[in-house]
């Protein structure tokens, strides 16, 4: 089976799962990078030395030509951030396409009302919706958004973004939290489920991304201060850089966390797994304008307990509230306070979500399982055969809307 996965640039959020794709199909899978990375994100570590299955489009006419040969002749086309004019041919022949896709709505519905955002609406979607096309949703919001646009009525399957999953045991991982916040404490041999002690040292908490309005670190902060003047002991990391940075340092200053807090700035993503792989809590707090949310992928595979906004794309697809990690309403100060609180006041509750994350991830939700079911159920429809997984990636995405939690 030829496989050509379209997109904008390659960058890590993309390279293990076009590793997975590559070692499964060789030379049958091309990534066609259609133009070059912007300078703030390759500074920012996204960008990746080209492997051998990626052409980039833009180099040349015979690149260019390559490309749009891939279009029309492979049997499967994956289609994220990227010129249109790839697919037209494909779509007018109903050869199977994956469209690759955040939700289309994540500022609100009142899009529909832009005319120059209607006329594409209806151009790449509505016009479309009875075409072989399908949706590989990175949101749990993407079929509500597109049912909106009555568009690619059930059929959307569960996906994200997969960036390089855990390589570290659980055993391992659970050495390296311990080293560094010493939280957890050996009794005898290491167990499974690395045994905690109440009144241990310092819970190591740790947020990390862009300091952008969007992503609300301030929640965070306040949601520490409560927990520190119910007299809880933790340590925080801030990893990141941004517009807000200056504010976020204030206000940490006024909550009296500055002796508590490390600013460690911008981070390489190695450098940012690194710091997940040894923090205990992880807390993502972004608002609706938030796609997915890699962030909560890669702490959820490092074995943090992970406390996350139920507005972000990812939280519904990889968090079963009280199971593999906490969910919080979205903005809700007295939530996200409750939530951090419970995981102060029982440690032992941290590395029992943290594992079932791990498990979860490991099992579901990483490059190698994304990569293969995409295979086998592109082989099913190019055959006419049905195949349906029951959870995890390319399960059936349901209908969710932004007050379901």
């Amino acid at each position: 089976m030829k496989l050509t996965f379209f997109s904008n640039y390659f960058n890590h959020h993309q390279e293990a799962l076009c590793n997975a794709f590559y070692k499964r199909l060789n030379a049958d899978f091309t990534f066609v990078e259609t133009e070059p990375m912007e300078e703030f994100r390759s500074k920012m570590g996204w960008e990746r030395p080209a492997p051998s299955y990626v052409l980039r489009s833009y180099e040349s006419p015979e690149n260019e030509a390559k490309a749009n040969d891939l279009a029309d002749t492979s049997d499967v086309v994956i289609f994220g951030t990227a010129p249109e004019r790839y697919i037209e041919k494909r779509l007018e022949d109903n050869k199977l396409i994956f469209r690759y896709s955040e939700r289309p709505l994540k500022e609100g519905r009142i899009k529909v009302l832009i005319p120059r955002l209607a006329k594409k609406f209806y151009h790449n979607h509505f016009r479309n919706r009875n075409k072989n096309i399908h949706i590989l949703a990175a949101s749990a919001y993407c079929a509500s958004d597109y049912k909106f646009l009555h568009s690619y009525i059930d059929k959307c399957y569960k996906f994200g973004y997969f960036p390089e999953g855990e390589k570290l045991n659980w055993e391992e991982l659970c050495k390296l939290k311990r080293e560094a916040s010493e939280l957890c404490k050996p009794n005898g041999e290491m167990s499974k489920l690395c045994k905690l002690e109440a009144g241990s040292a310092p819970v190591r908490l740790l947020w990390a991304g862009r300091f952008l309005k969007l992503k609300r670190a301030d929640l965070f902060l306040k949601a520490a201060a409560y927990c520190r003047n119910k007299g809880l002991s933790f340590s925080i990391v801030m990893v990141g850089a941004g517009e807000e940075e200056e504010r976020l340092r204030a206000l940490t200053k006024s909550l009296g966390l500055d002796g508590i807090t490390e600013f460690r700035g911008f981070l390489s993503p190695e450098e940012t797994r690194a710091e997940m792989e040894r923090a205990d809590v992880f807390v993502m707090t972004s608002n609706f304008l938030e796609g997915w949310g890699s962030v909560i992928y890669e702490a959820l595979s490092a074995g943090c307990a992970v406390i996350a906004s139920h507005a972000a794309g990812a939280t519904p697809f990889l968090i079963e509230d009280g199971v593999t990690g906490l969910i919080f309403k979205s903005g809700d100060q007295g939530n996200l306070n409750e939530a951090l609180e419970k995981l102060l006041r029982d440690p032992k509750e941290i590395r029992i979500l943290g594992k079932a994350a791990y498990d979860n991830m490991q099992k579901y939700w990483n490059p190698e399982t994304a990569a293969e079911r995409v295979i086998e159920l592109s082989e099913g429809m190019l055959k006419g055969e049905a195949v349906n997984y029951e959870k995890g990636p390319l399960s059936k995405c349901g209908y969710l809307y932004n007050n379901w939690f």
